[in-house]
């Protein structure tokens, strides 16, 4: 029996309609339709209205999944940090549905929440100048990754002063004591609320005048048999060491066909990439993920390793939405299977049909997924043909031709 998709978020500022991005599709087909918010953000929108704010009160928001929060206090016209760019236009795209003015909100990455600027960078194209000396509340959704929790705390703290109300929300089984005391140890004093509907607030209260240290990411690790270290942002996946998928993937680079262009989609700190490119010299490399900071590594990585001279692109980007078709000779993929949280197996499929449009005749993919999934049906559908070059007790290395 399937149930119906809620779509409109109630709180005290008003109603909205929400959906996650991409969008859904058929919901009939999913046996549990996902909403674009929850109880978190249900819980700290009322908390949020019982203070009472002035109109001109300056909000930041961080790691708002899909919107609820910016598009219901839009009125402030708040200012939305996070690491998606997934997230980024969920934001938009629900502004526009509900038609509101998109540039109520401006969508910044977690790396322009600066440590050492007040001055922030806007990468929503948006012509709205951004700057920002101290923010009056700032709402924190808590991210999965306590990493990325910990780098946002530190950078928050050149726009945050005593006064400054902070308040984070999450499901109750994402709020540990470990994540209470990040709060404790970086900002400050840190009580919690009781829990409703399974959700919980944190209320850290600043203190700067005992402020100390320093966020430490970027890290790095050496890539063992290889002159490559690698730097990691605190939100890049398995930042601190080369993941057992990849290192699949990485025991048969050299069987890497001829291309003149290669594609590291879902690139991370674009590892596999990087020995692509190490393996194929006169290959342009392109780097692209929906995540700021794995971008930013990814272009730090080849940089450091190749240095000016070397060809490459980094585009941050909704799988390869902006890549033109027919333009590429090889994709390498390493596809997640979870969007905030939850199981989502749209995502392995958007990067394959891409792909398959991207690429030119007698173009491959090649993807390293766990065995589990069971891509090699997709990839047949799509491709009409798919191997498995390689495989162990966990992980499967897929390869498929564009015909």
């Amino acid at each position: 029996m399937t149930s119906q998709l809620q779509t409109t978020l109630s709180s005290p500022f008003g109603e909205v309609q929400l959906e996650r991005f991409p969008k859904q599709g058929n919901h009939k087909q999913r046996q549990e339709p996902l909403r674009a918010w929850d109880a978190a953000d249900e819980y700290l929108l009322t908390h949020v209205a019982e203070l009472k704010l002035p109109d001109r009160a300056r909000i930041a928001i961080i790691n708002d999944g899909f919107g609820a929060l910016a598009v219901a206090l839009h009125a402030f016209r708040p200012l939305s940090f996070g690491d998606s760019y997934i997230a980024q236009q969920a934001y938009l795209q629900n502004m526009c549905d509900n038609q509101l003015e998109a540039e109520s909100i401006t969508p910044l990455s977690s790396l322009e929440l600066s440590s050492n600027s007040l001055e922030l960078a806007n990468t929503s194209g948006l012509e709205r100048p951004v700057t920002a000396s101290r923010f009056d509340l700032v709402l924190i959704k808590v991210p999965r990754t306590l990493a990325l929790l910990e780098d946002q705390l530190y950078r928050l703290r050149s726009h945050t002063d005593d006064n400054t109300i902070i308040i984070a929300a999450g499901m109750t089984k994402n709020i540990h004591n470990s994540t209470t005391a990040l709060f404790e140890k970086i900002i400050g004093p840190t009580t919690t609320s009781l829990a409703k509907k399974k959700a919980r607030l944190v209320f850290p209260q600043p203190q700067t005048a005992h402020w100390s240290g320093a966020s430490p990411y970027p890290s790095q690790y050496p890539l063992e048999d290889t002159r490559f270290q690698l730097t990691n942002h605190a939100n890049v996946f398995s930042r601190a060491s080369l993941d057992i998928g990849t290192r699949l993937l990485l025991e048969h680079i050299k069987q890497l066909p001829a291309a003149n262009t290669i594609v590291d989609l879902g690139c991370g700190n674009g590892v596999i990439g990087l020995l692509a490119a190490e393996q194929r010299q006169d290959a342009k490399l392109i780097f692209t993920d929906e995540s700021f900071m794995a971008v930013a590594s990814a272009q730090v990585n080849f940089e450091q390793a190749f240095g000016p001279g070397r060809e490459a692109q980094y585009r941050v980007n909704n799988c390869l939405d902006d890549m033109s078709s027919d333009s590429a000779d090889l994709v390498l993929n390493n596809p997640p299977f979870h969007q905030q949280g939850a199981i989502a197996e749209h995502i392995a499929r958007q990067m394959f049909s891409d792909s398959k449009r991207v690429l030119r005749a007698g173009g491959e993919i090649w993807v390293i997924a766990n065995r589990h999934l069971g891509y090699h049906v997709q990839l047949k559908q799509l491709f009409g043909n798919c191997q498995t070059l390689a495989s162990n007790k966990k992980f499967v290395l897929l390869q498929a031709s564009k015909r």
